[in-house]
């Protein structure tokens, strides 16, 4: 059955206007405003990339590039517990638009379905920062350009001053500061679409005058992928007897929106600052699948061709007060506001008809609120407490009708579902540095948690605690640091999201008569008020070496012992929105778990770690990482009863080169993951494919302050999982399989300093 087609008044279920014709004008009056680049020759290349000049100005933008790698890696290495820090001169290498697809070539981290992933482990165990504070509500890293960036860390193990809802590790996102000096930068980029091109525009704006520093970060995107389907069925069809089908189809995701990040610093006086950061983001979405159907044997059940629309705003506002009252003493207090707000229509077509329409909005809002003192005692002991307070709210409303526009679920429909979390956190931490070998971490943070979720039903109230122990030693060989063992004991957590809470029913499309039963593997949906968080206590160890040149090889160890798991159980249920048993999936705390892992790392010039190969290559530099991970269910059967999501393990290659004699740097990252099975229940089995990945760049700058890069990638998906197949496989011998594939991508981008 097809969908209207694109020329067709319901093409769209929200209106999307591109943003491509208003980036080209925006460049142009930007170039035509602008100073002449003769006057803006002695600025620094953009990301110190640019040798192509003489005279002082080439050794000016080679010291800055330096600075900026060996900031990185001192960070790294200085640091009481174990993170891996990318600075800019990393953000800069290969042109990426979207954060994501920096993300996905660090070592340990994961992108699967459109977020990061630490150590395999699946979404919500890793914890997502901006600036040290949790990210917003309905924030997406895809929508952030690096460009933004000033750093990212990557931190293995939790600590006192951050919060402990980190089992997996934690990524930190560091925006840009404010600059004392005026300076503007602009990057526009075409990428390759559906069947058109698509435009991105960054420009950054910073400006000084006397106490006050202003940022003004603007980011313009958008996105068009199609994705070819072929969904395999062996299932109950509509006559309740086995059926065999095949669905082919093609799904569409586009799309456009923006992002605002304008940030103010005040300097009261030499011991006191006062800023203010805020965030605004609007979007625009639209998805669509069409499907050609194809029964093998029986009465099958198909999906329906489905559209949908709509929209969404993320408002944050921060500020921040500091004084240091001495070079011993430093107090930080900060205070914030956070709003989402989502829109939706989701239609269901058969042969062009509606047969279920569901509209509604979300509403997340969070008033935050946080303080930490840090007194210096001596030369090398900082002792620092804080508090961390946070109150979050979520509200849903939606309406479900069917082809004659009568409500799916009376007894819901239109009620307003609300679930709130109060988060209340306390902390103490010392750094130690006990001799110039031994550097010592301990702290203690207990969080308490708070949730209560408002339904059609009686209201459910729960309150954790979670007292976190932690520590971290580093113990470094010799007096340079280039040899060190790190070694942590920490305790984390996992809470639920408010969307888990709320106990609102969610009719599976393919079955919306609720007259009928459904099958195991088309369930309806149903949260769970009575969710508590997952807790987990956790070992790592790590060894590293930094080399010559900015190199590092390391490998690291670390073993998690987790309880009160949380999986969606599937269970036949007499439900009160509907006349027949259905089958139900909901989350539940479910069990205890154990999961372990080694990671390794080993980066470099490539003349450096393999002289034998490369001692006449010195522009070449290598990155490698492999991760190997274990993981067991207690209240599963082996074997494959590993953590939802966690593949046995995962490798990245990659390398960057400067071509001799000529003014171009390219660069190419591979990505693998093997296939593996994950015992999802004790009946349902989920197979996943095999899963590569590969990238390439080129950069070449065009003057001093002007430079051009090319980049593609395949077997990656900026909005979904990577290409391949994944397997949902019953007891009974049931199943359904579901083959992704989407085509290569090619982004173009031209970055100016102004």
């Amino acid at each position: 059955m097809k969908c209207p087609s694109k020329n067709s008044p319901r093409h769209r279920a929200f209106p999307i206007r591109t943003p491509l014709q208003l980036s080209a004008t925006y460049l142009a009056v930007l170039c035509w405003t602008s100073a002449p680049l003769s006057t803006l020759a002695q600025d620094a290349a953009i990301g110190g990339q640019s040798e192509t000049t003489s005279g002082a100005q080439p050794s000016v933008v080679q010291r800055v590039e330096i600075v900026a790698r060996q900031g990185s890696t001192e960070l790294r290495r200085a640091a009481s517990v174990a993170k891996q820090i990318y600075g800019r001169d990393d953000l800069d290498r290969y042109g990426d638009t979207n954060t994501l697809d920096f993300l996905r070539r660090l070592p340990g981290v994961n992108v699967d379905t459109g977020g990061p992933r630490m150590r395999g482990l699946g979404a919500g165990y890793t914890q997502i920062l901006i600036n040290g504070d949790p990210a917003p509500q309905g924030f997406n890293l895809d929508q952030l350009s690096p460009s933004q960036i000033e750093r990212i860390e990557v931190i293995k193990a939790a600590t006192a001053d951050q919060s402990s809802q980190a089992i997996a590790g934690t990524i930190n996102v560091i925006l840009k500061e404010t600059s004392r000096r005026s300076l503007s930068t602009l990057r526009v980029g075409l990428a390759s679409g559906g069947d058109r091109p698509l435009g991105n525009l960054n420009y950054s704006l910073s400006e000084s005058t006397g106490p006050f520093n202003l940022s003004l970060p603007v980011s313009l995107f958008e996105w068009d992928r199609q994705v070819r389907n072929t969904i395999d069925r062996k299932m109950a069809g509509s006559d309740g007897l086995s059926s065999v089908s095949q669905q082919l189809g093609t799904s569409r995701s586009d799309g456009w929106g923006y992002n605002l990040a304008p940030r103010l610093n005040y300097k009261i006086s030499d011991e006191q600052t006062l800023s203010l950061a805020t965030f605004f983001q609007k979007g625009y979405w639209n998805y669509r699948t069409d499907y050609v159907n194809r029964a093998v044997s029986g009465l099958p059940v198909f999906d329906d061709d489905t559209l949908q629309g709509g929209f969404w705003e993320n408002r944050r506002g921060n500020i921040t007060w500091i004084n240091r009252f001495s070079e011993d003493q430093r107090i930080e207090i900060k205070a914030g506001v956070q709003q989402f707000r989502s829109g939706f229509d989701f239609r269901n077509l058969r042969a062009g008809a509606m047969q279920l329409q569901t509209r509604g909005n979300n509403l997340d809002d969070a008033v935050t609120q946080a303080g930490k003192y840090s007194q210096l005692l001596g030369t090398a002991h900082t002792l620092t407490a804080g508090w961390d307070l946070e109150n979050r709210n979520r509200r849903e409303q939606r309406t479900t009708t069917d082809s004659m526009g009568q409500a799916l679920l009376p007894s819901f429909e239109g009620q307003p579902f609300e679930a709130q979390m109060r988060r209340q956190a306390y902390y103490i931490q010392d750094e130690w540095d006990l001799s110039p070998q031994w550097q010592l971490y301990i702290g203690l943070r207990n969080e308490r948690i708070a949730s209560e979720s408002t339904n059609a039903s009686t209201p459910v109230s729960n309150v954790s605690s979670v007292l976190s122990p932690l520590a971290h030693v580093t113990y470094k060989f010799d007096p340079k640091s280039r040899d060190m063992v790190r070694a942590s004991l920490t305790r984390s957590y996992k809470a639920p999201g408010l969307n888990a809470l709320l106990a609102r029913p969610v009719i599976n499309g393919a079955y919306t008569n609720t007259n009928l039963t459904n099958t195991y593997l088309a369930p309806d949906r149903l949260g769970n008020p009575a969710l508590t968080p997952e807790l987990a206590t956790g070992l790592d160890i790590a060894y590293e070496n930094y080399l010559t040149n900015d190199g590092i090889f390391s490998v690291g160890l670390f073993h998690r012992n987790l309880n009160n798991v949380v999986r969606n159980l599937t269970e036949l249920r007499q439900v009160s929105w509907a006349n027949a048993p259905r089958w139900i999936s909901q989350p539940q705390n479910f069990s205890d778990a154990v999961t372990s892992g080694v990671e390794f790392e080993l980066r470099g010039r490539a003349a450096d770690l393999l002289p034998q190969l490369f001692s006449n290559v010195k522009a070449l530099n290598i990155r490698s990482s492999l991760s190997v991970y274990r993981s067991r269910i207690a209240a599963l059967p082996g074997p494959d009863n590993r953590l939802d999501g966690q593949q046995p393990w995962s490798a990245n290659l990659g390398f960057d080169q400067r071509i001799s004699g000529l003014p171009l740097s390219v660069g190419g990252n591979l990505s693998l993951t093997p296939g593996y099975d994950t015992r999802q229940t004790s009946e349902l089995l989920l197979r996943r494919t095999i899963s590569r990945g590969i990238d390439v760049f080129a950069m070449m700058p065009l003057s001093p302050t002007m430079s051009f890069r090319a980049a593609a990638s395949a077997g990656v998906q900026q909005f979904g999982p990577p290409n391949g197949s994944t397997l949902n496989l019953l007891s009974n011998g049931d199943y359904t399989r579901n083959e992704r594939y989407a085509k290569p991508q090619l982004n173009l981008s031209l970055d100016m300093r102004l």
